[in-house]
């Protein structure tokens, strides 16, 4: 018997799909939101830069949160009329499912980043620094700053993509297809993603700032500050096209492949 799909096989295999095909893209938005600017950070040179350790992160960390989103949706949806349908039970699963993966993004996207924006340095030596300069809690920094990212995306893209599944369903009058899925995916990812660029913008300067600098110390607000004073609400918005473009094309992979059949060995 064939189950429509088995949340954390197929989260983790949607996760390293999107990572894997999509990778220049991120690293070009890493780039153009650094500091240093896209050019003095690699331009076009090494685009795969970081591929490793985002490789390797990838599905554990989809895992997590797919094994965390729905269970969380099951449970809530015993707790708010409407089931599993409503509003709230999505925001909150998701938000949930974040809150949990990050425990796997954070380490992997400081190392990921460095590497994307400081390409003379390698995976043991950005360990090593972190290790001897910040401590464990390093490893780490950034993880509020990614948390205030991920929930507002979360709470946009997962009660939107369930929306606009919904509605093609009933529109169709059948459960819907992974290419559809595939689609809502896509355009729930997108939209979120453009709306919360100016919190990745603070996340990736935080987690590539120098230690003892007032952007490390973690505070978004202050980032910001930094950011608009250098270049104003483009600097916000930087690396805006390629993470609108690389969640649009990786929600319509992530969620499609998620929505595909799963066959139990």
């Amino acid at each position: 018997m064939v189950s429509r799909h088995v949340p954390c096989p197929a989260g983790s295999a949607a996760g390293t799909s999107v990572d894997v095909i999509l990778f220049p893209l991120d690293t070009i938005k890493t780039r153009l939101q650094s500091s240093n600017g896209f050019s003095k950070s690699g331009g076009f040179a090494g685009i795969y830069r970081g591929l490793g350790p985002a490789f390797l992160g990838s599905a554990p960390n989809a895992a997590i949160f797919f094994c965390t989103y729905d269970t969380a949706k099951e449970c809530f949806g015993k707790i708010f009329e409407g089931g599993p349908n409503h509003p709230l039970v999505h925001m909150g699963a998701a938000s949930l499912g974040e809150i949990a993966a990050c425990s796997i993004r954070v380490p992997v996207d400081i190392i990921k980043q460095r590497r994307q924006a400081f390409g003379h340095l390698g995976v043991t030596e950005i360990l090593t620094g972190i290790r001897q300069h910040e401590g464990i809690s390093g490893y780490y920094r950034g993880y509020a700053s990614t948390i205030f990212r991920e929930i507002p995306f979360a709470v946009i893209q997962f009660p939107l993509w369930e929306y606009l599944k919904r509605q093609l369903a009933l529109r169709n009058g059948k459960e819907i297809s992974p290419a559809q899925s595939a689609v809502s995916g896509a355009v729930a990812g997108g939209f979120s993603a453009f709306l919360t660029t100016p919190l990745d913008v603070a996340k990736t300067r935080i987690m590539l700032a120098d230690t003892g600098t007032s952007e490390a110390q973690g505070r978004i607000i202050t980032v910001w500050k930094i950011v608009y004073a250098e270049s104003g609400m483009k600097g916000l918005y930087a690396g805006a096209i390629p993470r609108t473009l690389w969640i649009s094309f990786g929600g319509s992979i992530f969620f499609g492949t998620y929505e595909l059949p799963f066959y139990p060995m």
